[in-house]
């Protein structure tokens, strides 16, 4: 067994403990270090004969514009992959090309209401899995096609994927989805309850109307320039506020805030009810800082346990150190090393030619999990998520009293804290703490990597837990959650929880994040998140809050860090200010509606408020 020590601290006059000691005992365990390799895969032979705006009809008799790719002078039948987009499918075309040449037909088809299509785009259009199977079975009936067809793309283009794949078109064969978010009430605008503003904001200024057409300056992620826009009810009218195109389906979806509301149902594709109708393998990659991160772990713990087929219950994911446009080498301004970037098209080719052209290459006995340990640089192959000898480690919070930012008292330890204590914040939703991804980059207004978090946390709205220098380094890889004891004056309020990697020069690298609206707990299950009710709370009492974190993380603390843990109750102008009033914030009409609120977080053995992280043990020798 080995000890990992993280180190001895003396708390000051008042403190409620003396000598603290961090350790845990976890097992040498061998692991792989392998990199996603793309090994050897159809080579290009091909040109590529290129139609524009074919029309397909829909079973309603909507019409959908595709492009096609073909590879020319290519004999025999030949599988297909689809790509489905609100983006414009001409943006598809170096997919196109590149599978096309290497004996692929590619069908890029621009999303119904959108571009070149007929119809009205709406995002919550339960007909968009119908396009799919339609499309999907369009193809299977070309005189060109061996009767498989495969789809690709990211994002929203993920979302058609699933969409499709819930249907069970009797001809798709495989899926490939990059940057899942997972349903649409679990991704925005909602945030386990909390109203997400940010890339949300500008995504549907972006999507008001049949082409990108948005009238402020700067266009899709240019909102940092708005800045006032972001954080001034009503949020509801923030679009037509912007003087942006006419969306209908924008209100329908702020005005629905349960997740029980037939809304959200009609177009969810997880849950065991739909990941069990899935037939086909799915490939899925995404990065520890994509915003939309959880649907990929989640469509995987899913696929295993409910696929329909011994096939689609064998998924692969691949988590880099990337955002939401994945497969970079700096991220944030750090760069992970060469490694970082693999052979995204040629692992998927090496994919498609398994499962659409029955080439026997291997794919199966690859591992299923591989995942990016940011800290040591290094990809690791796992045999599953979250890993089997990851060791779920609750780290305490506690202080004397004077949690209040970075330069407080607060400590985080392995020890169940022997007294109670307790720390308080003021949040006035007229200053929220400000996230540190303002400006946002130009390339698509999601989290930009591991950003310092020193500016915000030296607010005394802020309270900071952390480890003393770390005597060794620690792992910490899978999923994340906290459990916070706390009370507020108001009604209603927010409540933020960050893991964040501090460096020896102070500098404070934010890895990932946990957030819940306090009324949309669910008091008779400790406090998680439950979209199907609300619960306006009582002032002053305590209350159990138990969070899921958005994104997990892979990340080697390594001797000399600090893990730290900051806690406050708004994330601004990534997600909206809660107004604290017990009122639906959409409905406000002036930030005077706001109330400021006096928060308090206990901690000690009657309230053992802590966050809990999964421990890998040291690695061993590669077998």
């Amino acid at each position: 067994m080995t000890g990992i020590r993280i180190g001895v601290r003396r708390l000051g006059a008042g403190a409620v403990m003396g000598t603290a000691l961090f350790a845990v005992s976890l097992p040498v365990a061998p692991v792989r270090a392998q990199a996603p390799d793309a090994g050897a895969y159809s080579p290009a032979r091909y040109e590529v004969r290129e139609r524009r705006g074919v029309m397909v009809r829909m079973r309603d008799g909507v019409r959908l514009s595709v492009d096609v790719y073909a590879p020319e002078g290519a004999e025999g039948k030949l599988p297909g992959i689809l790509s489905i987009t609100p983006y414009d499918n001409t943006g598809r075309r170096e997919d196109g090309r590149w599978y096309a040449r290497r004996g692929y037909v590619v069908v890029a088809a621009d999303s119904r209401g959108r571009y070149d299509s007929d119809g009205a785009f709406d995002p919550f259009d339960p007909r968009q899995k119908t396009d799919g199977y339609d499309l999907v079975e369009w193809m299977a009936r070309q005189p060109w096609s061996n009767g498989k067809v495969g789809m690709i793309g990211g994002s929203y283009s993920a979302w058609t994927q699933w969409w499709t794949a819930v249907t069970a078109p009797p001809h798709l064969a495989a899926i490939a989805p990059m940057v899942s978010p997972p349903d649409q009430f679990e991704n925005w605008p909602y945030q386990h309850g909390v109203l997400v503003g940010g890339w949300v904001v500008d995504w549907i200024a972006m999507m008001s109307g049949r082409t990108i057409q948005t009238v402020d300056t700067g266009g899709y992620a240019g909102w940092s320039s708005r800045r006032a826009d972001l954080t001034r009810p009503p949020y509801a009218d923030l679009n037509s506020r912007r003087g942006n195109a006419s969306a209908p389906w924008v209100a329908r979806m702020y005005g629905r805030n349960r997740s029980t509301d037939p809304f959200w149902a009609a177009i969810a594709y997880q849950g065991r009810a739909n990941w069990s109708r899935v037939t086909v393998p799915a490939l899925a990659m995404s990065g520890w800082f994509d915003a939309n991160h959880p649907g990929t772990p989640m469509n995987y713990l899913g696929m295993k346990r409910h696929g329909a087929t011994p096939a689609s219950r064998r998924p692969t994911i691949v988590i880099g150190p990337w955002v939401h446009g994945i497969n970079q080498r700096v991220v944030g301004g750090i760069d992970y090393g060469s490694d970082a970037v693999i052979d995204v098209r040629g692992y998927t080719t090496r994919w498609f030619d398994r499962y659409l052209k029955g080439i026997d290459n291997g794919v199966e006995q690859d591992p299923p999990v591989y995942v990016f340990v940011m800290g040591e640089n290094r990809w690791r192959a796992e045999r599953d998520w979250p890993l089997p000898q990851a060791k779920p480690t609750r780290f305490y919070f506690t202080s004397a009293g004077r949690a209040n930012s970075a330069t407080g008292d607060g400590l985080l330890t392995m020890a169940l804290p022997s007294a109670s204590g307790s720390d308080a914040w003021v949040y006035d939703p007229r200053d929220p703490t400000r996230d540190p991804f303002d400006p946002y980059p130009a390339h698509n207004g999601h989290i930009d990597g591991a950003l310092d978090t020193r500016q915000s946390a030296a607010r005394p709205d802020v309270l900071v837990y952390q480890t003393p220098p770390l005597e060794e380094p620690i792992e910490v890889t899978g999923p994340i959650e906290a459990t916070l004891h706390a009370a507020t004056s108001a009604r209603d309020t927010d409540w933020f929880v960050r893991l964040v990697d501090v460096e020896p020069d102070g500098r404070a690298l934010l890895l990932a994040e946990g957030a819940i609206r306090a009324r949309n707990r669910d008091g008779a299950n400790e406090g998680r998140f439950n979209g199907a009710r609300l619960e306006i709370l009582e002032p002053g009492k305590v209350y159990r809050y138990t969070i899921g974190f958005w994104r997990g993380t892979a990340n080697l603390f390594r001797r000399g860090h600090r893990i730290r843990v900051e806690i406050s109750s708004s994330w601004s102008p990534y997600f909206l200010p809660n107004l604290n009033s017990g009122a639906d914030n959409l409905a406000a009409v002036t930030m005077a509606e706001a109330v400021v609120a006096r928060q308090t977080l206990r901690h000690g053995p009657e309230f053992p408020s802590h966050i809990l992280l999964p421990l890998v043990p040291p690695r061993g020798s590669t077998p």
